[in-house]
């Protein structure tokens, strides 16, 4: 008689909430929707008291009561959470029924929650049902519309025995040829994120060999840690369900260089010979620039944490926790930078979020996690791990991503810890010296006090010498270990273009380098004393440089700075950061500010611009699959017209009082659209008895530059938003920092999209600026002029810079510039065509935007 076959034990899970079912991927969070905390499903729910799935032990009740995580009878853990970023609400709106160690039923009350709180406050109010131990998942299954909560099944998971959890998934094995990789310094972080992106999407386990080593091709430090250089041969191996197209489809973009198109580090951050001074410390240049100070050592206060845990089911919550907050910290961080048009350092930090998705730092805290180790311990050392491997790397590249890992690590355990953030105040006019910094630290140097920074670590091209450059704070990296021994105090002379920091200085040497101080200063003054000057070719032609600001101090400081108005007022600056919106008189008061800095000269003032990455908490908005597509800009104020029709009053009333002010509308798609919205603005101004002001569309998708001409023939001016009308034109996300080296304005399509639209203007005679990111670049200067727009609006800072740039223009040959532009093929082409245009000029190009 044979033996009967043992079936596979079933756990099945009720719904805790009645709702709707939906898929974990389209949970607006990457720790949920990429299952680093587990597998199962989410509900959208329509009741407010969650019940437990099945019967078990409560193992871990969330303080703030918005999550818990139970032990069903058959041992496996299940973890329910309610919404997403509900951590941060701190308990306001949940209340636990259990505690940790509570035995529960199928169907018992576990947490009472006010729905509509939760959900005005909270990112989603999607709750996860979570079955943690994924390694025990041999399959799952769950249904699709709506269930009944403590009814109706909600997920019905095959388990596999613990000793099979290890077994290799079914299915083929394949390897590619041997690949030469293209990629000029090889597979650093933005080839290899691309790299484990696209493996993340197979099934199969897949593998990057290079010689006798190995990497997980689904993680981007494995990828790094490989050391792979230009020419390097790299072999994909794959096995399980679909190894041949992976291996076919990860080959492909390993020899199209994945999807890198930037050269190799620039020749203007060289290592320079050692000097022979015994008081000339030398580095790698990080960013250039000179100056004068005195040396503060900066010391890191370390975060400590406990080796052992609370048992690995409480420690492995408590980490997934820290992990979420952390991205919630550095998406907040990326959104606020993208707004104020910082793209590379927002590329920075959406790559530190990308780190915490990795899965090799990810499973070596959960092999510590497993054996009692607490959370934090756990990630330190994941962390320190990876670290250590990037920085023996002989690349200075990946070494430098090494700062990178520590950064994302410290941000995690100090929220482990509870630790706060390191309010620093450095010595005015200090030169910091460290052991290495992170681009957390670098972020908020104040330029103003801190002249200069040397490191130990890091390179030339990591994120903290990016973030120097774009703070024009002078730099240097890989500084000899002496740097240590600086006591603080001592006078400095830095030198990053030499890469020389001079210790102990002579008054001739201090005085030689404050005299090439001044000759850089005195460029600069040449530049701000005519700023208030006009802009006007060489032949003739007339662009007025106006300012982009938030606030009504900032107009003033661009009035100073020599700007011609402003071009972009983006008023959503009065909405964010408050839990409530402003009032009609707060509007008016700051809208009327803003124009008495400018008498003479007009005020265009965006009326609010919110959804996509910008959200306001008192303004209940629809949970989108793609916002950036949804309801944003002026089709969301059509929604909620009394939003509109308030800033429209606050805005004729300042206009009333003598304000010369113009009214800009974002995101308009079509004629309707603005027909809609200038009616509403028309209907305002007669009930106020006023006349209504200018009125203009703000050029920001493509089919309102194809449209130009008919929306000319009702707008009163143009303005053209660069950064957006990219995105869309290319198809890429301005803030995916995968994307962001390809998110380039000078793109040929992009120039089209800019002359259409000025086409359609001229057909009306109908003005045109440029207020997006473009118009600051000094390399897109003479192809705007060349296209024939009428105004620029930049940062004010960057004002004296671009009526500089102006100046040295020739209008003919810009227009023949932008002829050839438009015709070329790519970003690339169009820059070199721009840089061979400016060696030409018999002026040479001189400053930058600030």
């Amino acid at each position: 008689m044979s033996a009967t076959r043992q079936l596979p034990p079933i756990l099945r899970l009720l719904a805790p909430l009645d709702g709707r079912i939906v898929p974990l991927e389209k949970v607006p969070d990457p720790v949920f929707a990429q299952r680093i905390v587990g597998d199962g499903v989410s509900i959208d729910p329509t009741s407010s008291t969650l019940l437990a799935p099945c019967g078990g032990e409560v193992v871990h009740a969330h303080a703030s009561g918005h999550a818990l995580t139970l032990r069903a009878d058959g041992g496996v853990e299940v973890m329910l959470h309610i919404g997403v970023d509900t951590v941060q609400l701190k308990g306001e709106g949940f209340r636990l029924k259990v505690r940790a160690g509570d035995r529960v039923s199928a169907g018992q009350a576990l947490i009472e929650f006010d729905a509509d709180a939760v959900a005005r406050r909270a990112k989603s109010l999607l709750t996860q049902l979570l079955v943690t131990d994924v390694e025990r998942i041999a399959s799952l299954t769950h249904p699709s519309g709506s269930v009944k909560a403590g009814t109706d099944l909600a997920l019905e998971v095959t388990l596999r025995e613990p000793a099979a959890a290890e077994a290799p998934a079914a299915g083929g094995s394949a390897s590619s040829d041997a690949l030469v990789v293209p990629n000029p310094t090889g597979l650093h972080a933005r080839p290899a994120s691309v790299l484990a992106h696209a493996a993340k999407r197979f099934h199969s386990a897949v593998q990057l060999r290079r010689g006798e080593a190995s990497a997980n091709a689904k993680s981007l430090v494995a990828i790094m840690s490989l050391n792979v250089k230009q020419g390097d041969k790299v072999v994909v191996v794959a096995e399980g369900p679909d190894a041949h197209e992976a291996v076919e489809e990860l080959a492909r973009l390993i020899l199209a260089g994945l999807e890198e198109k930037e050269a190799p580090a620039p020749a203007s951050q060289p290592v320079h010979p050692r000097s022979e001074d015994p008081r000339a410390l030398s580095g790698v240049t990080a960013s250039p620039g000179l100056s004068i100070g005195a040396s503060f050592q900066f010391r890191r206060v370390e975060v400590h944490v406990a080796e052992a845990g609370e048992g690995a089911p409480v420690e492995r919550a408590r980490l997934a926790h820290a992990l979420e907050r952390a991205k919630a910290e550095l998406e907040t961080l990326q959104t606020r930078l993208s707004a104020e048009r910082d793209a590379n350092k927002a590329a920075i930090f959406g790559a530190h979020r990308e780190l915490l998705d990795d899965p090799e730092l990810l499973e070596i805290a959960e092999t510590a996690l497993a054996k009692g180790a607490s959370a934090g311990a756990a990630w330190q050392c994941s962390c320190r791990d990876f670290a250590g491997r990037l920085s023996r790397l002989n690349n200075d590249v990946l070494a430098g991503r090494a700062v990178d890992v520590k950064d994302v690590g410290l941000r995690v355990l100090r929220i482990l810890t509870g630790a706060p953030v390191e309010q620093r105040e450095f010595p005015a006019g200090c030169i910091l010296l460290a052991e290495d910094l992170t681009p957390s630290d670098t972020a908020g140097l104040d330029p103003a006090r801190v002249l200069g920074v040397c490191t130990v670590g890091g390179g030339g091209t990591s994120h903290v010498a990016i973030l120097c450059r774009s703070l024009g704070i002078p730099a240097l990296a890989a500084v000899e270990l002496k740097l240590l021994a600086v006591p603080d105090g001592a006078p400095l002379i830095l030198d990053a273009d030499k890469g020389t920091l001079l210790t102990a200085p002579t008054p001739a040497e201090t005085e030689a380098a404050r005299v090439r101080q001044a000759g850089a200063r005195r460029r600069r003054e040449a530049e701000l004393s005519a700023s208030r000057d006009e802009a006007r070719t060489k032949d003739g032609r007339r662009i007025r440089v106006e300012a982009n600001i938030g606030k009504a101090a900032e107009a003033a400081d661009a009035a100073r700075i020599g700007a011609e108005g402003v071009g972009l007022c983006r008023s959503e600056f009065l909405f964010l950061e408050r839990e409530t919106a402003p009032s009609e008189d707060e509007q008016t008061a700051a809208y009327a500010a803003m124009a008495k800095a400018f008498p003479a000269a007009s005020v265009v003032v965006r009326v609010l611009d919110v959804g996509g990455d910008k959200v306001l908490p008192y303004l209940a908005m629809a949970q989108e699959e793609n916002p950036f597509l949804g309801e944003r800009g002026i089709r969301l104020l059509l929604e909620r017209p009394e939003i509109l029709r308030t800033q429209l009053r606050a805005l004729l009333r300042a206009a009333r009082e003598g304000g010369r002010l113009k009214v800009l509308f974002p995101m308009v798609a079509d004629l309707d659209e603005f027909r809609s919205a200038k009616a509403l603005l028309l209907e305002e101004a007669r009930r106020l008895g006023v006349e209504p002001p200018p009125v203009g569309v703000m050029i920001e998708v493509p089919s309102a530059a194809l449209l130009g001409a008919h929306l000319a023939r009702e707008a009163d001016f143009f303005s053209v938003g660069t950064n957006d009308l990219t995105q869309y034109t290319l198809a890429m996300d301005r803030g995916n920092p995968k994307l962001a080296a390809r998110v380039d304005a000078l793109h040929p399509s992009v120039l089209l999209m800019i002359r259409q639209a000025v086409e359609g203007a001229r057909t009306h005679k109908r003005p045109v600026g440029v207020c997006g990111g473009a118009a600051g670049d000094l390399q897109a200067v003479p192809l705007l002029v060349g296209l024939d727009v009428d105004e620029l609006s930049v940062s004010a800072p960057a004002v004296p810079a671009v009526k500089a740039a102006v100046r040295r223009a020739d209008h003919a040959a810009c227009r023949e510039l932008a002829r050839r532009a438009c015709a070329a093929a790519s970003a690339a082409e169009v820059r070199a065509l721009v840089a061979e245009h400016e060696a030409q000029s018999p002026v040479a190009a001189g400053g930058e935007a600030a």
